[in-house]
Order: structure tokens, then sequence, then C-alpha cells
């Protein structure tokens, strides 16, 4: 059994390609929910749901986020009265957040209402959110502490950044299905996905039972760098190093999660990092890592698997 930690866009292409080549057996998705919000008295689970809709081929391949084919009637008429309309809402959407908040409200779990969905949606692989408590990113900026969604959307990551918490993360345990696999030593192997470092993968890891089971392990961690030639392929990651002082680069991603991962599949734009990375005692693979067509994921998905392969694995 391989884990895979995603969130975002990104995370969800890798996801996808994952599910190509893996067995339902043989891969289980955890999906960061530190930007889950309320909004308009609903349960937002972003990350949750492109990853799910991507999985089960109904995302909208325009935006990243949503859903195919989607009609905006509901955030017209809601402007129309006076409401808030930063967070677009779709028409076809709204379904999966009301009928979220209502199973929410009577008792299910988020892990539980997930894995309903999922199946519902025809998808074979687990999709599991990190925990089933709330855990909440902020962004730190010098006009004070934002939720991730003020910062993301609302504000379009205008603010610079100068640093996250994960409030909540501290006291969570993940959702039972993780916790029972954490627990199985079934697990050969984690990937992280090309998801923001700060966060997407960060809240996951900041779950302590998570975060102890990869210190613990000696698991091949393979993770896939976010950026690009110095440029992120979507999402504010590249900004955010910047404001941290840190140059948007693969060799960034590596210092960022040396002492975590154990090798690294980085872009052909960026093959002269290979030399650094591997000086940190990371493995690195070099490869075409932009995910355009099914084909490209499926092919990186590959590549992924391969490089996990050939590490060492427990005996």
């Amino acid at each position: 059994m391989y884990l895979a930690l995603a969130g975002g866009v990104g995370g969800a292409k890798l996801a996808l390609g994952l599910s190509k080549v893996l067995s339902p057996d043989d891969l289980t998705v955890i999906v960061n929910t530190g930007d889950d919000f309320d909004h308009l008295g609903l349960r937002i689970c972003p990350d949750l749901d492109t990853v799910m809709y991507t999985l089960a081929g109904i995302a909208n391949s325009e935006t990243g986020w949503g859903l195919a084919g989607e009609t905006w009637n509901f955030i017209d008429s809601l402007k129309r009265l006076g409401g808030e309309t930063w967070f677009r809402l779709g028409d076809r959407d709204m379904a999966t957040h009301i009928e979220r908040t209502y199973r929410l409200a009577a008792g299910e779990t988020l892990s539980a209402v997930t894995s309903d969905f999922a199946a519902r949606l025809g998808i074979r692989h687990k999709i599991l959110p990190m925990t089933d408590e709330p855990v909440r990113t902020i962004v730190n900026t010098p006009d004070g502490a934002l939720s991730f969604q003020e910062y993301f959307v609302k504000r379009q990551c205008e603010p610079v950044v100068t640093g996250f918490e994960f409030s909540g993360a501290a006291n969570a345990l993940p959702a039972p299905e993780i916790s029972a696999l954490l627990e199985s030593g079934d697990v050969e192997g984690l990937f992280v996905c090309p998801s923001n470092p700060y966060v997407s993968i960060a809240p996951i890891i900041a779950i302590p039972a998570i975060r102890n089971f990869i210190a613990a392990s000696n698991i091949p961690i393979v993770a896939v760098s976010p950026i690009v030639g110095g440029h992120a392929v979507k999402g504010p990651a590249a900004k955010m190093m910047q404001e941290l002082g840190k140059p948007p680069s693969a060799r960034s991603i590596a210092d960022h999660y040396r002492g975590f991962v154990t090798a690294m599949v980085i872009d052909t734009l960026d093959g002269a990092d290979a030399d650094h990375i591997r000086s940190l005692g990371i493995e690195v693979a070099v490869t075409d890592t932009v995910m355009k067509t099914d084909s490209d994921k499926t092919a990186l998905a590959r590549e992924v698997i391969a490089l996990a392969a050939a590490m060492p694995h427990p005996a």
C-alpha cells in the first residue's frame, strides 16, 4: 500500500496518474483539509473536492477547480440580492456542499461522507481527509493573520506572507482509516504530490500521528517538486517562497523537505539542481513533470513509483 499526500490542482493531477497505475488496494490518497471553511452556512472542502472531482473525471479542466459544464445562476442571483460572492460556488457544485453540510450536522464524519461521495461518483481508490477534526490554515501577513481562503481567494494572494499556522493541528487525530493504515505495517511508501509545500502538504504533516509515523518509518518517501524552472505550475508557491526569503527553485524545495523525503522527482528544466539535492542525501530523478494530459499524469506516476521501488524498503 502506498499513501499519497495531496492538495490542490497539482496534487489532484498526480493522484489521478497514480490511480491509473496502482490498484485500489495499493493506493490511498490523503488530502489536506486545512483549506476547509464555512461559507454561506455550508462546509466547503476545496482540496477534497478537487481531488474527488479529478479522480471521478468530472473536474473543470479549464479552472482546475469545480465541475465541468458548470453554470452560475446561484451566484448571479446571490449577487443581485447583495450576498457575498467572492467565493464562487457553481450550481452543480452546490449539491456537494449542501449534502456534506447536512450529513455533518447529522453526525456523520467527514471521512465517512467523503468515502460515500467518492463511491457514488465511481471512484474505486480511497480518498481520505487528513483528519475529521477542524484544522485551519492561517496565513500570517503584515496586515494580520488571515484565514487561508481570505488570503487565497478574497485577497487574491496579494498580502505578503510572513509565516503560517495550522490551528487545531496539534491536538488533531488522523481520520480513523488513516490511523489504521499507519498502524498496520502495510505502508510500503509515501508519495508527496506536487502540491504547495507550505499550505497543502505542511498541514497534513502537522497532524502529530502522521508526523511521528513519517519520522519513525524507513519507507521510501518520494516528493515531486511543484516548482518548474523557477515558477509554480499553478498557485502561489513561488510567490510565498520569495516572500519567505527562499528562491523559488527545485533545490529550495529539497532544502525545505530535507530530513523528510528520501527522494525527489524534478523537472528537466531544473536538472542543474540535481547534484545539490543529492548532496542533501536525497535521491533524484529528472523528467518532465508538467502534467497537461492524462498520459502526462500517468507517465509521471510511473516515474514516481519506479523511484520508490528503487529505494531501500523496510524488511
